[in-house]
């Protein structure tokens, strides 16, 4: 794949140390490879939002250093591709053992564990897209058994609009929602709390460019309006979706709370972990507006992702979460980041800088890999065992949930997504 090659330049290397001693220690998630970027600011402090940079277990204030003149993170997210790389080196030969500017950026790192964080830009507009195949399938044969997918599922990326308000900061918990929900047998709704609450491991693509309205954004260009990844968790109340979701989609039971991690991973980061876009061979082959040759040959993200619970007892009794699930992107994905960019905007739809795009929950094909409660338990059916004793279908009051992510692959330095942590507060 000749065009990931020439993606990767000096800041990929492997053999890249940082004086930054925590950034050299093995699978840490965020090496002098990585450089990811958040918004932050010391803990209990009325300090304003800073935009900066993971290298180990430090943050380096980018304002502070001298490297940028701004702490309007999505302003930094619409610079230029070739911007964006320049900045990149510079960080990288910066953070370098032997660099010059040791003694000067020393001064600008804080502790990760001596900060706090916010939602890593404004989101302005969020869009859940449903491009997991395996969830689609899984979820679909619990209500269609005949027919799981859609006959539109293989033909265009699925999405819907969701509520950029209540998107949550990684560590924020959130109240269980209230709506209406009808049992099968029932004759009527009745309305409470919802009792299927659900988390979905899922990805989170950030806008770094946007385009004019009724100017489409071509496949050949999408990569270009990628700014990068973060975890996300579209939280979802079950019981209120299947009542109703028909005949325009989810509303209340997905816009009460949307975790996302703080930091977003470029795509110039993710360039030694692009894989070819291959549809299986009986499948149909995209429309000419969704193709490219670009995206044929590195079009797919290879990330490995995992969901952990940890419940009151445990948390209680000083145990640590307990991991519920793996799985990886490039298996679970129907459709790439850059086909998302270009379906969102071919008609004529104004992308922003700091819109959020969601992957869908990105399930593997077996139980093990599934990315939602709801699959886990074939639909509250089955209830899965913890190793404490305690067993669940649903989430319960007080339950964190863990979504971790990170790349990894023979020639790469391995690097991390970090964590987006919710937990679903007492009544």
């Amino acid at each position: 794949m000749p065009n990931v090659m020439s993606a990767q330049d000096s800041t990929h290397i492997r053999s890249l140390r940082s004086w930054v001693i925590s950034a050299n220690e093995p699978n840490c998630d965020f090496p002098i490879q990585n450089l990811p970027f958040s918004r932050f600011r010391r803990r209990d402090s009325n300090e304003s939002w800073r935009i900066g940079c993971a290298i180990g277990d430090q943050i380096l204030d980018l304002k502070a250093a001298g490297i940028i003149d701004t702490d309007d993170m999505n302003a930094f997210m619409a610079s230029t591709p070739s911007e964006r790389r320049m900045l990149r080196v510079r960080i990288s030969e910066g953070l370098q053992q032997g660099s010059r500017t040791q003694s000067a950026w020393s001064g600008s790192l804080v502790a990760q564990s001596m900060a706090e964080y916010t939602v890593p830009c404004r989101i302005g507009d969020y869009t859940d897209f449903y491009t997991g195949i395996h969830h689609a399938t899984a979820v679909g044969k619990l209500f269609r058994p005949d027919q799981p997918l859609l006959p539109n599922y293989k033909w265009v990326p699925i999405g819907y609009h969701g509520r950029s308000s209540s998107i949550l900061p990684s560590g924020q918990g959130f109240r269980r929602p209230q709506g209406q929900s009808k049992l099968p047998d029932a004759a009527a709704p009745t309305f409470g709390p919802s009792r299927r609450l659900d988390y979905e491991l899922e990805l989170g693509y950030f806008v770094g460019q946007g385009n004019a309205l009724g100017k489409p954004i071509p496949m050949e260009e999408a990569e270009d309006h990628l700014f990068g990844v973060g975890l996300l968790n579209d939280w979802s109340a079950r019981d209120l979706q299947a009542w109703e979701y028909q005949p325009l989609g989810p509303f209340l039971a997905k816009n009460f709370a949307t975790t996302v991690s703080p930091w977003i991973v470029t795509m110039e980061a993710l360039a030694p972990f692009r894989s070819k876009f291959e549809r299986p061979p009986n499948d149909p082959p995209p429309l000419p507006y969704l193709d490219s040759l670009k995206n044929r040959e590195y079009g797919a993200v290879d990330i490995v992702l995992e969901a952990w619970i940890q419940t009151p007892r445990m948390r209680t009794s000083g145990e640590k979460p307990v991991r519920l699930t793996c799985s990886r992107s490039e298996q679970a994905s129907y459709w790439t980041p850059a086909q998302l960019i270009t379906h969102h905007t071919v008609n004529g739809c104004n992308l922003q800088s700091g819109d959020l795009l969601g992957s869908g929950t990105l399930s593997g094909l077996q139980r093990d890999e599934a990315g939602s409660l709801l699959e886990l338990t074939l639909g509250g059916k089955q209830s899965i065992n913890l190793p404490n004793g305690e067993t669940r279908t649903f989430l319960e009051d007080g339950d964190t949930v863990v979504l971790r992510g990170y790349c990894e692959r023979e020639g790469a330095t391995r690097i991390g997504l970090g964590e987006a942590v919710g937990t679903v507060l007492e009544q």
